[in-house]
């Protein structure tokens, strides 16, 4: 929890940024500038410059906007998913030696009751088993968190119209349940959950077919060379595994990204807020509508970039 808590304080500058721009708020105008291949282009500002203006607003504190509710959400979140996961039932196989985590190879011998001596467990049915008590904790703590993490949005977007409506967490519950109901406190949940568990299948998955079928063909070649050279390909493996693991992650936050851009422009849709309003957003009657809308205006990966931000020929952007 602590670990979690220090990471989200460091991050919250970055996040709040991109809270910023995914609503489509851009407080400076654009700058001639050169891209990857050194031709010229008119790019939007980019982290530093943004961040530098939000400093000139509110001083450095200003960077820190709604970290108290995000720090809730961490901790409450952390503490939920390790419960969810201790109530669920663990896989009675075990982990295989040469695995390293998660994605035992189909060579290792992880016997079933009842099973014969020479008939290997299925490594994808205990990927599926994993993923599955993952997807459950997972969700678990994004359902109880999700409250903290729509006052932390408006808490951020209230930059954009030096609004105050949302000045404390507690008093925040107490607004939200006022004018929205318990509805309040879930918008933008549907798009986020499913965004999450896409995102989990597809890292896992895609994790597990590396492993099978591109680095466990190491160290089935290995195996008549001989201890030591069968020990330095179990080494390798693990190691590439844990490359895979964060590659295929990357991937499928890339292809996801979507979902995490709807969940938050829902959560701070027509709440009170100038950035939750035209010019910034219509109101969105769904989180489909709010996707569709993205879709033809070609914005669905806005803020996933917050370097070389270039003008896409045909959109308007707002800016002061």
């Amino acid at each position: 929890v602590l670990l979690g808590s220090g990471l989200t304080v460091l991050s919250q500058p970055l996040m709040y940024v991109k809270v910023l721009v995914q609503v489509g708020y851009e407080p400076l105008p654009p700058t001639l500038g050169r891209n990857i291949f050194g031709r010229q282009v008119y790019q939007l500002p980019g982290l530093f410059s943004y961040a530098k203006h939000i400093v000139k607003v509110d001083g450095r504190a200003g960077l820190f906007k709604g970290l108290a509710p995000r720090l809730c959400s961490s901790a409450i979140g952390t503490v939920v998913h390790s419960k969810v996961l201790q109530e669920l039932p663990t896989s009675p196989w075990g982990q295989c030696p040469l695995s390293g985590g998660l994605f035992p190879p189909d060579s290792c011998f992880l016997l079933q009751p009842g099973a014969s001596k020479k008939e290997p467990v299925s490594s994808l049915e205990q990927v599926l088993k994993e993923t599955s008590r993952e997807m459950v904790a997972r969700s678990a703590a994004t359902l109880i968190t999700h409250p903290f993490h729509v006052i932390t949005l408006r808490c951020m977007v209230q930059f954009i119209g030096r609004e105050t409506k949302y000045s404390g967490t507690l008093s925040a519950f107490t607004t939200i349940y006022r004018e929205e109901g318990i509805l309040g406190f879930f918008a933008g949940l549907i798009p986020r959950l499913l965004g999450d568990i896409l995102s989990l299948w597809l890292c896992n998955m895609l994790a597990y077919l590396i492993n099978t079928y591109a680095l466990e063909n190491g160290v089935g070649s290995a195996l008549g060379s001989g201890v030591l050279s069968l020990l330095s390909q179990v080494s390798t493996m693990t190691e590439m595994k844990s490359y895979s693991q964060a590659v295929t992650g990357f991937f499928a936050s890339m292809l996801t990204y979507p979902f995490v851009l709807v969940s938050n422009l829902m959560a701070v849709n027509n709440c009170g807020l100038a950035g939750g309003l035209l010019p910034y957003a219509p109101t969105y009657s769904s989180w489909l509508d709010c996707w569709s809308q993205l879709h033809r205006e070609g914005n669905m990966s806005r803020g996933n970039s917050l370097f070389f931000r270039k003008i896409p020929a045909g959109k308007r952007y707002v800016w002061e």
